[in-house]
């Protein structure tokens, strides 16, 4: 099996980059991108935001993303009908499960060279956009063109058919297959070249254009292709061309819409407002990890709900109560004033409301009790605030947990919000796209053990 999985995999890979579909889409992906500089100003060049995306660049690199998302989609769904379904049909199969090899080998070695392939024509589709995101968009007719970018990317298009056209008229080469993969490394080779000059054509340190959050986002945008292509993997080897195309499609609209189908009913809560303001009340509580520390805090809105001293308070980042920072403990019941009702030695810990502003949206904060809360963090803006503790749905949830969601690997609304992607999150983004790697490779498995090839 070892030596038959990468055996497999060169020759798929061989065979995906030789199709006529590959080299297209890619160059259909790169037009669109190039048009999007031209139909994306909205603002008119009046924005004065400092984020790596700002401006009309921000739906620039929206419209951007999006359409390697598409051209990515569709070019997975392709390839991997070439490689397993048409197989099965013209049984072309046989002469590889006969050798013997294993039928797990053949999902793995297919797999891994349709991975290979969309790999290959993913980076060079977000090469494409990256020359746009540093070419900005056309705001106004007095913009000026970006010259590196138009004279590197064009060579580097132009030597690559060039090249392609001449090994296929002299050596008989697969056009598509030396044109798509010189694409590759010619453009990343003009796109290091671009980041060395200005403009106007002055040198500059590489790292003056090159935007690190960017390429986070673009990595996300790689990894949901990577398990986009497990899923057209297992659709391929029970359905045809066009029902895989439905199948990824329809994953994919359904993850871009799992979280308002499913991910609301999952969590069950419902916030009163948004924190727009936090501070703590003395320097020594900026952690918030202790009992008798406290936070100030302003919400967005008066809550329909009238706050009061003693009320047990939650907060947490999403809308539905989802990674909830404040752990779930019993209301408070009991005088808000007296010290030693709130951290006396039988008092659990928690968090209430021990002062609330004349405005009714401006309140402290103070956790309660003989031992600490446990709070992950302090309270911060854009938090969302809740009078109940987080109650879960388990049918929602695991429905949720299964179907890939695709706004995980979207980071577009990090980027151009300016908030900084975490590495943490880029670890656990890879950890859910393996699991669902795995999960839809070993359905793989189980789909064509159970089918006749025959």
């Amino acid at each position: 099996m070892i030596l038959q999985v990468p055996a497999i995999a060169k020759n798929t890979f061989i065979e995906s980059v030789r199709q006529p579909i590959f080299l297209i889409l890619i160059l259909l992906c790169g037009i669109l991108i190039v048009l999007s500089t031209w139909s994306t100003a909205f603002s008119m060049g009046y924005s004065t935001e400092s984020a790596e995306v700002s401006g009309d660049n921000k739906l620039l690199f929206d419209v951007g993303l999006a359409t390697v998302f598409v051209c990515g989609t569709l070019l997975t769904a392709f390839l991997a009908t070439a490689a397993i379904s048409r197989e099965i049909e013209n049984k072309t199969i046989l002469t590889v499960v006969s050798k013997p090899v294993g039928r797990t080998s053949l999902v793995l070695g297919k797999f891994g060279g349709i991975t290979a392939a969309i790999t290959a024509a993913i980076l060079t589709m977000l090469l494409f956009l990256l020359f746009a995101i540093r070419h900005e968009v056309m705001s106004t007719a007095a913009d000026d063109l970006d010259g590196p970018v138009l004279v590197f990317s064009l060579s580097a298009l132009f030597l690559s058919v060039a090249l392609a056209a001449w090994c296929n008229f002299y050596y008989g080469w697969s056009f598509p297959q030396v044109a798509s993969l010189l694409l590759l490394p010619l453009s990343l080779a003009a796109y290091v070249l671009v980041l060395a000059f200005d403009k106007d054509w002055h040198l500059q340190p590489l790292g003056s254009d090159f935007k690190p959050q960017v390429m986070l986002a673009c990595f996300g945008m790689l990894l949901a292709m990577v398990v986009l292509t497990a899923i057209a993997t297992a659709a391929s080897t029970r359905l045809g061309q066009v029902m895989t195309i439905m199948v990824c499609a329809g994953v994919f609209i359904f993850g871009l819409l799992s979280n308002h189908l499913l991910g609301r009913q999952a969590f069950l809560n419902k916030p009163i407002a948004i924190v727009v303001y936090a501070e703590p009340t003395q320097p020594s509580h900026e952690l918030f990890n202790e009992a008798g520390q406290s936070y100030t805090v302003t919400l967005n809105a008066v809550p329909d709900l009238s706050l009061t001293t003693g009320m047990s308070v939650f907060y947490g980042p999403t809308p539905n109560g989802w990674d909830m920072i404040t752990p779930a403990f019993a209301p408070f019941e009991g005088d808000a004033t007296d010290p030693d009702d709130l951290y006396g030695s039988s008092r659990e810990p928690g968090l209430i409301i021990t002062e609330v502003g004349d405005n009714r949206r401006t309140f402290t904060l103070t956790q309660i009790g003989r031992d600490p809360l446990g709070l992950r963090r302090p309270p911060r803006p854009e938090d969302h605030l809740f009078l109940e503790p987080q109650r879960v749905n388990m049918a929602a949830l695991g429905v949720w947990s299964v179907v890939p969601n695709m706004h995980y690997f979207w980071m577009l609304d990090a980027i151009t919000r300016n908030v900084t992607i975490p590495p943490r999150h880029i670890g656990l983004l890879t950890m859910y796209a393996g699991f669902q790697v795995g999960g839809f490779l070993c359905l793989a498995v189980i789909l064509i053990e159970r089918r006749d090839v025959g």
